[in-house]
C-alpha cells in the first residue's frame, strides 16, 4: 500500500506555514505498507547540529548539547504523528494495513490471481453463495469459479456485494450428433456476464477421448458458441478433463487452433494432467500452449497415484511432492499472465480450513511469480 501525503510539505499552508520544516528538517515523508513505518527523505543540511567552539567553557557546551537533543527528540516524536496519521488516512479511505510480519504482495502478482473453484459440493458447513463471498473476502481471495450455468445471477449479485469477482463458469458440450450441443441458457448467461470478462471453461463430451476425427463437429460448435459470446467480451477455454474429448492439454491446443477464433483458448489443469500424462516435463507442454494458454488451475499433489480417486491429485496447496514452486517459475519464465484457478473438488470438511491453508502456502510460492 502506498500513501501519498498530497501537495509539497513546502507549499503555502504546509508544514512550513507552522514553522515544523526547518525546525525538523522534513524534505519529504511516505507512508508504507507497514503502521507507523515512515520513510523519511532528508536534507542533511537542515538537521540541527551542534557548533561548539573550541573556547566555548563546558557548562556552556552542555547547554548547547541539551537543546539539541532536544529538537531531535522533539522531531522523532513529529515523524511519528505523521506516519500515525498516515495510517488513519489510509483505514478512513477504505484501505486495510497489513498485520506485523505479513507479506506486502508485489505488484507484478496482479497478473496472476488465485481464485478458487469447486468449492461447493464437499464443504461440511453448506455455505450459501453469500457466506462463501464472506469467507473469501475474509481470506483475501479475488473472487471465484462458478459451476455450471444454475443461479448464475444469485452468484454475481453476492459477489458484487462483497466487492469480488466472478472469474470462470464451467458448463458442458456435447459433440453428440442429434443432441443440444450446449445448453439453452447460455445466451441468457452471457448477457448477464456481459463486460465482466469472464472465462467459460468447456467440459467436451460425445467423442473418444482425444479422437481428431471429431475435430470437424468440435469445431463447428465451437464458432458458434464463439460468435455467441463475442458481444460480451467472455472467452471460451478447452478445458482438459479425464475421460472427456479435450482430455490433454495437447488437445486443447489442437482444437483452439482450428476453431481460430480471437475469443477461444486453452487451459491448463494439473491434477488431470498428472492423471493422464505418465510424463512429467509440462515445460514443454506449456510452452505449445502458450500462445493461447489464458488459464491454469493447480493445487497440491502427489507426482504420482496409480489409486483411482483424486485424494493424492487433489490436495490443498500446502500438501504433496508435486513441485508447485517450480512449475509457477516455469510459468513465469514462459510469460505467461492470467488467472490460477485453485483445484478443490473433492477435498472435505471445513472449505474455510483448507482454502486458508492454500492462501499461506500461496503468500509463499507466488514468490515464484513476483518481479519483473
Amino acid at each position: 500500500m502506498y500513501i501519498d501525503t498530497g501537495p509539497s510539505l513546502n507549499e503555502a499552508g504546509g508544514f512550513g506555514a507552522l514553522g515544523l520544516w526547518p525546525r525538523y528538517g522534513i524534505m519529504s515523508a511516505t507512508c508504507h505498507a507497514k503502521p507507523g513505518v515512515l520513510r523519511e527523505k532528508e536534507n542533511h543540511a537542515m538537521k540541527p547540529k551542534p557548533e561548539i567552539p573550541y573556547h566555548m567553557n563546558h557548562e556552556a557546551a552542555a547547554a548547547v548539547r541539551r537543546e539539541t537533543s532536544m529538537a531531535v527528540a522533539g522531531r522523532r516524536a513529529f515523524l511519528k504523528q505523521v506516519g500515525l496519521a498516515c495510517g488513519l488516512a489510509a483505514l478512513s479511505a477504505g484501505g486495510a494495513l497489513p498485520a506485523w510480519g505479513q507479506e506486502t504482495p508485489q505488484p507484478g502478482l496482479a497478473d496472476y490471481p488465485l481464485f478458487p473453484f469447486c468449492i461447493d459440493w464437499h464443504d461440511a458447513k453448506k455455505r450459501s453463495f453469500k457466506e462463501q463471498a464472506q469467507m473469501l473476502k475474509e481470506l483475501g481471495y479475488p473472487g471465484v469459479g462458478h459451476i455450471w450455468l444454475d443461479k448464475v445471477a444469485e452468484r454475481l449479485k453476492t459477489l458484487d456485494d462483497a466487492g469480488l469477482r466472478l472469474f470462470q463458469i464451467t458448463m458442458t458440450v456435447d459433440l453428440t450428433p442429434g443432441k443440444p450441443a450446449y445448453d439453452a441458457r447460455f445466451k441468457d448467461v452471457l448477457a448477464l456476464v456481459k463486460g465482466r470478462k469472464v472465462q467459460f471453461c468447456l467440459l467436451t463430451n460425445g467423442a473418444k477421448s482425444s479422437d481428431a476425427s471429431a475435430d470437424p463437429r468440435g469445431v463447428e460448435i465451437l464458432r458458434e458458441m464463439s460468435a455467441l459470446a463475442e458481444d460480451s467480451g467472455a472467452q471460451l477455454l478447452l478445458y482438459p478433463h479425464v475421460k472427456c474429448w479435450i482430455e490433454r492439454i495437447e488437445d486443447s491446443v489442437r482444437v483452439a487452433a482450428k476453431v481460430d477464433r480471437p475469443n477461444v483458448g486453452a487451459m491448463f489443469n494439473l491434477c488431470h494432467w498428472l492423471r493422464v500424462d505418465k510424463q512429467r516435463d509440462y515445460r514443454p507442454l506449456l510452452q505449445q500452449a502458450m500462445p493461447r494458454l489464458w488459464a491454469v488451475s493447480l493445487n497440491g499433489a502427489d507426482v504420482q497415484d496409480e489409486a483411482p480417486g483424486w485424494a493424492h491429485y487433489i490436495q490443498p496447496l500446502d500438501k504433496g511432492t508435486f513441485d508447485v514452486g517450480a512449475f509457477l517459475k516455469t510459468l513465469k519464465e514462459l510469460g505467461y499472465k492470467g488467472p490460477i484457478g485453485l483445484q478443490c473438488f473433492g477435498i472435505g470438511g471445513d472449505t474455510r480450513e483448507h482454502l486458508e491453508r492454500s492462501m499461506k502456502a500461496w503468500r509463499k510460492l507466488s514468490v515464484n511469480l513476483n518481479g519483473s
